[in-house]
Order: structure tokens, then sequence, then C-alpha cells
């Protein structure tokens, strides 16, 4: 196998999965099918959040289910490189799209009501909100970093095919769990989780940890992850410098985007507080 493939089969999945492509067809579907509704019934999205939402969706679909599976498989700084985009950028951008009511319009009018009983259920919101309590949200968000970077589980990770497997998803899937917790747009009294200015420390917190393990393999001078050498490396590049360079990208990118989403939590809560003043002032004046 070429290491250099041309563009159209370096598009094609390096291993096939029928449950990427299934979710990633059924999300755009929803998507684009729930804007026109939306758009129909004059409530349309911006394109800003729709172009969010695709190019969110497209960076959470490549690391997967593109050629760019195969190289992460063979040097650890674009494996870490594939997690940043996993974790972090297209989770965010999907969040910050806000994609839900979209989607949830696209759904075929007789599904929606099973679909919102089911979601009422009381063990299927206990479950969620267990999930997206802020202690258990923020421990698995900074958990599965370091437990997949754990040398010894991460040599069985990265050579047994149902483990590598389970270690791409659960990067995903919990960061669209944790960006929907902090950049939900509502505040507490309108459903969210948690109050939006208690999320800004939150996100500026597990900047903490995150910094330590980045900045412990980036300043590293011996190789933990040999397994590299087993898979074998696509570059001739050292394989300290490798490690290095994963460091970085563990330590400064997700460091930045989490003052990125405190800059929009800001926002958000000042808007929040400007329309509950505003909202508040006439029944002020009623009263006097």
């Amino acid at each position: 196998m070429s290491t250099s493939p041309n563009v159209l089969s370096w598009l094609l999945p390096w291993e096939f999965s029928p449950t990427v492509l299934l979710c990633t067809v059924i999300a755009v579907t929803l998507f684009w099918l729930g804007t026109r509704r939306l758009e129909r019934s004059g409530r349309p999205l911006g394109w800003p959040r729709r172009v969010s939402f695709y190019l969110g969706l497209i960076l959470l679909y490549v690391p997967l289910q593109t050629h760019y599976d195969y190289l992460a498989q063979h040097m650890f700084w674009i494996h870490r490189l594939q997690h940043l985009l996993l974790h972090h950028v297209g989770p965010m951008l999907v969040a910050i799209a806000v994609p839900w009511e979209a989607m949830a319009e696209g759904l075929p009018r007789e599904w929606r009501a099973p679909l919102q009983h089911l979601w009422r259920r009381r063990p299927v919101r206990a479950a969620y909100g267990f999930i997206q309590h802020p202690v258990v949200a923020s421990v698995l968000f900074v958990g599965l970093i370091y437990f997949w970077l754990w040398p010894d589980i991460h040599f069985t990770a990265m050579l047994n095919a149902t483990d590598y497997k389970l270690m791409n998803w659960s990067m995903a899937v919990d960061g669209l769990l944790f960006w929907w917790l902090m950049l939900d747009p509502r505040t507490r009294e309108e459903g969210a989780q948690m109050g939006i200015g208690a999320r800004i420390p939150m996100v500026m917190i597990l900047i903490v940890p995150q910094i330590l393990i980045g900045a412990y393999l980036s300043l590293q001078t011996k190789v933990i992850y040999d397994v590299y050498a087993v898979c074998g490396r696509l570059w001739p590049l050292s394989p300290v410098t490798d490690q290095q360079i994963g460091g970085l990208l563990t330590w400064i990118p997700p460091s930045m985007m989490s003052v990125v989403a405190a800059i929009i939590l800001l926002r958000r809560w000042m808007v929040s507080d400007d329309r509950r003043l505003r909202v508040g002032a006439p029944a002020a004046v009623t009263r006097r």
C-alpha cells in the first residue's frame, strides 16, 4: 500500500465503518431537512450555524473514515491530531451550531411523539443527567485523554482493532456531550444543565490537566510510546520528536479552544443578562 495515495483514494475509508457512514448520513439528512422546514416556517437558521455544523461533521468524519486513519495508526503526532479533531474541534463546531432543533424538525412527524416520550422517561433522563453532571462530565473529558494515553493501554489499543475503534468512538461521543454541556445557549432557567456563568471557570480549570499531560509529553527525552515502532513509522522522524510534537498538540490547541469557549460563554452570559434586564424593566416600572 502506497503511503502517498492520490486525492480520491485518500478520501476513501482505510477501514470501512458502516456505523460511521450511517451516523453521518443520518445527521446530514436530518439537519438539511430540518433547516428547510424551519426556513419555510419563518425560523431560518443563519448561514454561520449551518457552516459550523457541516464543518464540524466533516472534521469528525475525516479522521474516522478516510485514509487519514491509516496515517494515525503509524505516527503518534498524527494520532494526537486525530483525537484533537474528534474530541475538541469537530464536536465544538457542532455544538456551536446548536443543531438539535433543526435535526428534530428533520425527523418524520410520526417518529417525533415516540422519541419525545422515550426522552421523557425517567431512566433515560437520569442516565443523561448523570453523564452530564458537571463533575462527571469534567472527569470523563479529561480522564479519557489520560486513560487512552496511559502507555500500556495505548499500546494495546493501537494493536487491537476493537479497542482502537472504542478509543476513537469514546473520544468523539464524549466530545459531543461535553461541548454541548458547555456551549448550550440556554440558561439554567431555560433547561440547561448548568448556568452559563458557572461554565466559564469550568472550561478554564480544565486547561490545567491538559497542559500538564501535554507538557509532560513534549518535554520528554525518552520514548514512551514504542508501539509506533511495532506498527511501522511512516516517515523518518525521530520517535522522540514525533512524541514531542504530539505533546504540543495535546497541550496548546486544546488550551486555546478552552479560551475560545470561555469567550463565547462570556458573550452569551452578557447577552442573557441584558435580555433579562430588558424583560424585567417594564415590570419594575409597573410596580412603581
